[in-house]
C-alpha cells in the first residue's frame, strides 16, 4: 500500500494553558479528499497551520508526501498549496498580476507563470476580469482567485481552510465544482469546513474533531449509519414542551433538543413514528410539525458532540469555552451521553 500523502500522528499544540490539539491522528491517501469537520475553536485551523509549516507542534509528528513538516519545512512548502479562510490576494493588483506575483515568489520561470496564469484564469472563469483590479471583484471571484493562486506552482497537495465560508450558495457550488475537477486530476486535498453538506459532497473520508480531539471518522455513509436508519423531527410551540418530549422519548433512540426543535434518531422509522405519536398524546403534548427523513451529517455532529457544527465560540488557535448545549443525547446502549 502506498504511503499516504498526509500523515498526522498524535499531534499536540498548546496556547498557554489551552490545548488546541490533544493527540490528533489522521491520514489522507494520495488523490483523495479528507474533510476535517468541526466548529470554530475545535482545532481545524491549528492542524492546517502545522501541516503547512506555519506553526510548530508541541508534540507528535506530521508529514506531507513523506517529508516531516518540522524537519524540512521548505521542501514541504514547495509541494503544497494553501487557500485560507480569507482570500489572500492583493486588492491593488489585477487578477493576472496576483498570479504572476505568486509565480515569482515560488521562483518559476516567467514564461511558465504567464502560461499557467492564463490557463488558471480561464479554468476559474476569471478570464474576462483578469486585468481588472481585485478590489472590484465579488467575494466569490476573490475566493476563486485565491484558489488559483494556490495552484500556480501545481502543488501535489492542497489545503483548503474553510474555503467557502461567507460565499453565497451559487458561488459555493461553483467552487465545489472546481475542487472536484482538481481531485479528478490527482490532487490530494485536505478540506476543513463547518458545512456538513460540503463534506458530504466532496470528502472521500471525514474526520470529526471537537475540543482538539478526534471524536469520529469514516465515510459520510458510515457516520450517518451510526444514527440508525431514519430521523424523526418534531417542532413544538415552546422549548419546555420540546424538552419534556425529549425526556419521554429517550427510550426510542438518540434524542437531541435545540430550542423548540426535537430530533430523534431511530432504527425503525415507521414503527417509531407511531410510538412517538402515542407518547405525545399520552403526555398531552401537541406538536406544531412532524417529519420523517434520512439522517444527515448535521445529525451525526449533534449526536457526537451535543451541539451543531456552527455552535463553536472563538476561532481556531484561540479556543474559547463553548456554550452549554441544550441537547439531550443517548448512545446506542441507551445510556445518556
Amino acid at each position: 500500500m502506498p504511503a499516504p500523502a498526509i500523515l498526522v500522528e498524535d499531534l499536540v499544540k498548546r496556547y498557554g494553558a489551552v490545548e488546541a490539539l490533544r493527540g490528533v491522528s489522521l491520514q489522507v491517501p494520495t488523490g483523495s479528499v479528507l474533510g476535517l469537520l468541526g466548529p470554530n475553536g475545535a482545532g481545524k485551523t491549528t492542524a492546517v497551520r502545522i501541516l503547512t509549516t506555519l506553526l510548530r507542534p508541541d508534540g507528535g509528528r506530521a508529514s506531507v508526501l513523506g517529508v516531516d513538516v518540522t524537519d524540512d519545512p521548505e521542501l514541504v512548502r514547495a509541494s503544497i498549496g494553501l487557500a485560507g479562510q480569507n482570500a489572500a490576494v492583493d486588492e491593488n493588483l489585477t487578477g493576472r498580476e496576483n498570479l504572476r506575483l505568486v509565480g515569482r515568489l515560488t521562483h518559476l520561470d516567467p514564461a511558465v507563470v504567464a502560461e499557467r496564469s492564463t490557463d488558471l484564469l480561464a479554468r476559474f472563469e476569471l478570464a474576462d476580469a483578469a486585468d481588472r483590479l481585485v478590489r472590484t471583484y465579488s467575494g466569490g471571484m476573490r475566493r476563486r482567485l485565491d484558489l488559483a493562486a494556490a495552484l500556480v506552482h501545481e502543488p501535489e497537495v492542497l489545503f483548503l481552510d474553510e474555503p467557502t465560508t461567507g460565499l453565497d450558495p451559487r458561488s459555493r457550488t461553483e467552487l465545489w465544482a472546481v475542487i472536484e475537477e482538481l481531485v479528478g486530476r490527482g490532487t490530494t486535498v485536505l478540506l476543513t469546513t463547518q458545512y456538513l453538506e460540503e463534506a458530504d459532497r466532496l470528502a472521500d473520508n471525514i474526520v470529526v474533531i471537537d475540543h482538539g480531539t478526534v471524536i469520529a471518522e469514516g465515510t459520510a455513509s458510515e457516520l450517518k449509519g451510526r444514527l440508525g436508519a431514519t430521523v424523526i423531527e418534531v417542532d413544538f410551540a415552546a422549548h419546555d414542551e420540546a424538552a419534556r418530549a425529549g425526556t419521554r422519548l429517550e427510550s426510542l433512540g438518540s434524542v437531541g433538543v435545540e430550542g423548540q426543535h426535537l430530533r430523534l434518531s431511530v432504527a425503525d422509522g415507521a414503527a417509531a413514528m407511531l410510538e412517538v405519536v402515542r407518547t405525545l398524546e399520552a403526555e398531552r403534548l401537541q406538536p406544531v410539525a412532524m417529519a420523517l427523513r434520512e439522517p444527515t451529517l448535521d445529525d451525526v455532529f449533534l449526536t457526537l458532540t451535543g451541539h451543531s457544527a456552527e455552535d463553536g465560540d472563538g476561532e481556531d488557535g484561540d479556543p474559547a469555552p463553548r456554550r452549554a448545549s441544550r441537547s439531550r443525547r443517548r448512545d446506542r446502549n441507551g445510556s445518556r451521553g
